[in-house]
């Protein structure tokens, strides 16, 4: 039998790690929502400094709306999961503890939901804004935009934040649970959203602030993917995007193939040959085999080595003057 969850009540997961002056805003901006009921699970990632003290006051402030877990430091997604599985709503809302929604963002949003029921994801316009709450970027990425679904955008870049959207309970049931990627594992989330055809429900209002500061933004730190990861990530959105129907000759499939095979480049450069030949190979099945210089690369790096030919395919773009090709489009963050 399927959840739908307690009628009306929105449950918004914080995942959070060393960052109680933030957790504190992240939970005021639900608390002064203009929708009721609503619920906080806030979800600890193994913090090792005052965060666990904040979460024990917000409890003791607020006993009937928030409720906390916590969790071994494993990432942002296992402490999304550990949060989704408390959550008793019919809708849910994921919202990092350096971020703030803004009022009237699940009146809309719900009310969004309630007009189209075919729809399982509402969501409005997110500003970018600085620590003094400067405004920045209005709207931020393309939640200006209106699309009916995820795909074929994603294939280009994650084109909203992890707080824009709100789901309907069941749809994340179906979507299942969280992976343990350190980075982009909200992207990986909303390609499987993708994959399973989710209708989007567009808000013309603002309805979140996305904060830049100097720390870490996620509950991990370093680099982005390691190249096994990078990988899994590639495949993973190769595949979800084919299960949406996105054509192998669809221009953001073409960008798509030409950053892959970046990282494949990327990957030989840092030494990991396997993985390089895996994206490699990726970036040709998703140009249909077109590529006439990806398919030289191949011939170049069986004979000197992936590094080696990462290195000299490095020198002799410089050397040309070769930016990005035809195929290759802004991302969402990128000035249009």
């Amino acid at each position: 039998m399927v959840d739908l969850g307690t009628p009306n009540l929105v449950t918004t997961i914080i995942p959070v790690y060393n960052r109680a002056a933030m957790l504190r805003q992240a939970v005021d901006s639900v608390l002064a929502q203009t929708h009721r009921p609503i619920e906080i699970v806030i979800s600890d990632d193994g913090s090792t400094d005052d965060t666990p003290a904040a979460m024990a006051a917000l409890v003791a402030a607020y006993p009937d709306v928030v409720r906390c877990v916590r969790n071994p430091n494993r990432g942002p997604g296992p402490a999304r999961e550990a949060g989704r599985l408390l959550a008793r709503g019919e809708f849910i809302q994921y919202l990092d503890s350096d971020d703030r929604l803004l009022p009237r963002k699940f009146e809309a949003q719900v009310a969004a939901l309630r007009a189209r029921p075919e729809c399982g994801i509402a969501y409005g316009r997110t500003r970018l804004i600085d620590m003094d709450g400067q405004v920045l970027a209005s709207p931020f990425k393309w939640t200006g935009d209106v699309h009916a679904t995820l795909f074929p955008g994603l294939l280009v870049d994650r084109w909203w934040c992890t707080h824009t959207p709100l789901y309907r309970r069941e749809l994340a049931d179906v979507i299942g649970p969280w992976c343990d990627l350190r980075y982009s594992q909200d992207w990986e989330y909303d390609m499987r959203a993708g994959a399973l055809g989710a209708k989007l429900a567009y808000c013309d209002e603002d309805v979140s602030e996305h904060r830049q500061h100097v720390g870490v933004r996620q509950t991990g730190s370093g680099k982005w993917l390691a190249p096994p990861d990078r990988v899994r990530f590639f495949e993973a959105l190769f595949t979800h995007a084919r299960s949406a129907g996105v054509a192998v000759d669809a221009p953001e499939m073409r960008h798509f193939s030409r950053w892959v095979f970046s990282h494949a480049r990327e990957c030989g450069r840092i030494g990991d040959a396997q993985s390089a030949r895996a994206l490699y190979r990726l970036a040709l099945r998703a140009s249909a085999g077109l590529g006439f210089d990806m398919r030289a690369y191949r011939v170049l790096a069986g004979a000197i080595g992936w590094e080696r030919a990462a290195r000299w395919s490095d020198a002799a773009r410089a050397a040309l003057g070769r930016k990005a090709g035809l195929g290759t489009q802004k991302q969402s963050w990128m000035a249009r």
